[in-house]
Order: structure tokens, then sequence, then C-alpha cells
């Protein structure tokens, strides 16, 4: 099969730009599910997203920070994650200003308009240069847009939709969630809001979370490619539970929420929540405090995934009172993310959970919070500000930050994880090291992400949380999270083989753009 896609001589691979009618109509998991379903043909399929602004991040081996969505799509084409397939990650520090991540490097920090006057159109051709760099050594790279193609007030310095499209000469499929309303308006008028240059490479439609009987679609379907010249290549049905890791936090409810019953939080992350019955006699509660600006709340997910273990987020204190595990989870604003506990009385309930010796989890800059004292000119500039005291370490922020793949061992079972962060902590007591982090009494606090996926770790970790909670929880000794995450990618490339054109989809990433597309007015103003 991967023979068809490269040329002697050399030549480039094929190539494919998934866009959207909009955020969240579905790119990142069709991106994935079209890389697992080549890589299951042998094609050698890369992912790729020239710009991503994401608070979730994940380590490569080399030490390069990406997008866990473009992680988890290198795992869905059953390659390993480098830099090059996101080489510009944008991590918001507030609402008008990023974290710049240049090829896995943090480069400086950047308001919106800075950005967008400049920075942005001279990072053209380092995108181009990784996407070449892919395509030379891999059969198809398939590209993920971000946002919608016709954001017209930003083409001019778009790199991540049309603007690549056109820079590569690669075909655009926009994909549309139907679930949310309007999907014929929206490809119609995507496409009618681009130039004739831009129209010219927007190969066809794909309707994402359909529900029901397609026939019914199929008149719409028709008049689309009356009215566009467009065919749509698939309609894929609504899938619960059906996701990769997020890009933000769109899955998680918002901090405003005044929820306080115990439900199912539809994480859509790597893997569903369990919906099997616990193994024990009790059940598990974990309540995860949604603060500003949280990252990588995809280190539960892999509690989520553990049956009889109920998650969900909050923001209230009165919502810690029957939870048997509160975690303070990663954020990109440790101080701010303190201030919000103290602000909503958090900070008052976690500690009288941990004079109860009730279990605490700090993860990265949940971690840092915990600690007596922290001193941040970098992140904050707030100078030297008090921890909440529950653990014996001292963090300072440095101007570099600490990227890392550690592995090692806690609870007599091996754990691997990964470091994002720019605090330094230094551990001056505890009762025992742990992932490079400490536990004082029954708070527990590492810089390790991803720690949780390592399934002897996770099941040691919450029978000692059950002790603690006085719970009858027993974790299932069969949970393998890996495997979880792999029924999952085998899950998406099964939607696209059996709902798309594979035929039709070969041929674009294969042949390029087709010929002839029509235009469809008024076009870009």
């Amino acid at each position: 099969m991967n023979g068809r896609f490269k040329a002697s001589g050399g030549a480039v691979g094929g190539g494919l730009l998934v866009a959207g009618t909009t955020s969240d109509a579905g790119k990142s998991v069709v991106t994935a599910g079209i890389c697992r379903w080549l890589a299951r043909q042998g094609v050698r399929v890369a992912p790729f997203k020239a710009q991503n602004m994401s608070l979730n991040s994940f380590v490569t081996r080399e030490g390069a920070e990406i997008g866990r969505a473009q992680a988890m799509q290198a795992a869905a084409a059953r390659v390993e994650p480098t830099a090059l397939m996101n080489p510009v990650l944008l991590k918001p520090g507030s609402d008008r200003s990023s974290q710049v991540v240049l090829l896995g490097k943090a480069v400086g920090e950047l308001s919106a308009r800075g950005y967008h006057a400049g920075r942005q159109e001279q990072l053209l051709g380092t995108v181009t240069d990784c996407l070449q760099e892919l395509r030379r050594t891999h059969d198809a790279v398939i590209c993920e847009g971000a946002g919608s193609p016709a954001e017209i007030n930003l083409r001019r310095t778009d790199i991540v939709n049309m603007g690549l499209a056109r820079a590569a000469r690669i075909p655009v499929m926009v994909v549309g969630d139907i679930d949310r309303g309007g999907v014929f308006a929206s490809f119609f008028g995507t496409t009618a809001l681009l130039s004739k240059e831009d129209q010219a490479l927007v190969a066809g439609y794909l309707v994402n979370k359909f529900r029901g009987d397609v026939t019914l679609l199929e008149p719409g379907l028709e008049m689309l490619r009356g009215l566009t010249g467009r065919q749509t290549l698939g309609v894929l049905p609504f899938s619960h539970g059906l996701g990769i890791d997020e890009e933000d936090g769109m899955g998680v409810p918002p901090a405003r929420t005044k929820s306080r019953a115990w439900g199912r939080v539809s994480l859509r992350g790597a893997v569903r929540e369990s919906v099997v019955a616990p193994h024990g006699a009790e059940v598990l509660r974990v309540a995860v405090a949604a603060v500003p600006l949280m990252s990588n709340f995809t280190d539960v997910d892999a509690l989520a995934a553990e049956p009889g273990v109920v998650v969900r987020f909050v923001d209230r204190a009165e919502e810690l009172a029957d939870a048997d595990l509160v975690v303070l989870p990663g954020t990109r604003g440790t101080v701010r993310a303190l201030e919000w506990l103290r602000e909503r009385g958090l900070a008052d309930a976690v500690a009288r959970r941990a004079a109860e010796g009730r279990p605490v989890l700090g993860i990265c800059g949940g971690y840092q919070m915990l600690g007596e004292r922290i001193e941040d000119d970098i992140e904050s500039k707030a100078g030297t500000v008090d921890g909440l005291g529950l653990l014996p370490v001292r963090v300072r922020f440095a101007a570099e930050k600490t990227l890392a793949r550690p592995v090692g061992e806690a609870l007599g079972e091996p754990v691997a994880g990964y470091e994002i962060h720019h605090g330094v902590a230094e551990v001056t007591g505890g009762d025992e090291e742990f992932l490079d982090g400490c536990r004082a009494g029954s708070v527990w606090g590492t810089h390790w992400h991803g720690s949780l996926e390592s399934d002897g770790f996770r099941r040691a970790f919450l029978r000692r949380v059950a002790a603690d909670a006085g719970r009858a929880f027993v974790p299932a000794p069969d949970t393998g999270f890996a495997t979880l995450r792999e029924e999952q990618l085998d899950r998406l490339g099964d939607l696209i083989e059996e709902h798309a054109d594979t035929a039709a989809l070969l041929r674009l990433i294969e042949e390029g753009v087709p010929e002839g597309l029509p235009f469809v007015p008024p076009g870009a103003p």
C-alpha cells in the first residue's frame, strides 16, 4: 500500500489538511482517525499541526514540548512524536497573551496583537519546512487546522489553515459538527468566505457527530454539492465517549458551575470513563479543583478509566466534603490559581482535609501550591508568595523551563512520566520521597505528569488513598490504560474506515487537489 504514496527519486509524500467550520468541530479526532486508518493499511503516516493553542502539552523523547493532541495523533499513526509535528505551540497565560513554544522550546511571551502583527507571518517558513521534512520521510502527512479557515480577520497572517494549504499545495477537507445544528450553512458559508485561490484547495466536506438515519441527510448533501461543486466525503455517526487528549478545557465543566451532585464528567480525553461496576464494595470519589489556566488535566483520565472511580471537576469548598481524594492539577498560572483557591475557600478546605489525614494529591502547579513558599519573578512576577504550607517544599521559578521524561519507582511499582515546569522545588523534609517530590502525612506532591498512566503504580496509589479515606474500594487488577488508549484509537480508525469515502480520501492524499473546483461567490472581501 505504501508504495502508492511515494514516487521514485525521493518525491514528497501525500498530504491533506483537515479544517473545521468551527473550533471543536472534530478536527483532532478526525485527523487521528485518518492516521490510524492509514497506519493499518501499511502507510507511513504522520500528523501535523502548524500552530496549536493549548495548555495540554507533552514532552517528546528529544525533550521538546508539543500539544498532547499531536502526541496522541502520533500514537494513532504508530510513530514517535517529534517537534516537527507541532512546530508552534501557544500556551495562554491570560486572555491576551501566550507563551510561544517554537520547535519544542519556549522562546518568549507575546500578546495576541504582537503575535498577529508580524511574528506569525515570520513563522510560515518554519512550519512549511517542518511539513516538508515530514512529507519527505513519510508516505502521507495529515495536517490539522485550527478554528475555522474562514476567520477573515486573521487570513493575512494565517499559517495553520489556508495559509499552510496554499504554501504546501495540499487539498483541504472541511469538517462540520452537525450535532450543533446549521452544518449546511456552515459548509457553504465557510467556502463562500474564502478567496478564489483558497477555494481552489477546498476539495470536500465531512459531517461529524450525526444521529439518526443517514438517508434523511442525503438530499441536503446533494443540494450542497450542487451549490458548491464539492462532495461530502463521509458522515461520521455520533459516538459517546470518543476522543483524544484535549487541546483545551472545553471538555471540562467551567469553574463557575453550580452543580453539587456527584455525577459523571465527560473528560473526553484519551479514554472513556469506566462504566464498569466497582471491583470492591464501594466507589472512590475524586474531586479535581478546576483552577484557572488548568493544564494537563488529562492526568486524571487514567483515574476516570478505573472501575468504581468517579471523577469530577469542582470549584466550591463544599464540593470537597464527600471526596475521597482531592487533586490540585497543573496550571499555567500557579500564583493566580493559588489566589483563586483562597478566594473560593478551597484553600482552607484542603488544609482541613490534610489536618484530618484525608488524601490530597498535587501535580506540577498543584504540587507547587502545596508548598511553603513560591518565589516567582517569571510567570506571575509576584515575587515571594506563601503557599498552602502542606508540604515541606520551597519553589523558585527559573527562566528556563524543565522538560523531561523521568522514570522511577514509587510505592514499590515502576513509574514513567513527563515534566513541564518553570518552578524548581527544594524539598526540605517529609515522610517519604515521592516521584522527585514528597509525601507528608496524607498529602502527596510531584512535578510528574502522566504518572497515573502506569498501571501498577496507579493501583498501589489508589489502595493507599482508599485506606486513608476509609473506603472499601479495591482497584481492578486488569485495567490497562495503554490498552484502553489503543482501543480508543482503533475506534477512531473504524469510524473513518466504515463511514468515510476512503477511496476518495486516498485520491486526495495521493494525487492532490482536484482540477476545476468551482468558485462559490462572493469570496473573501
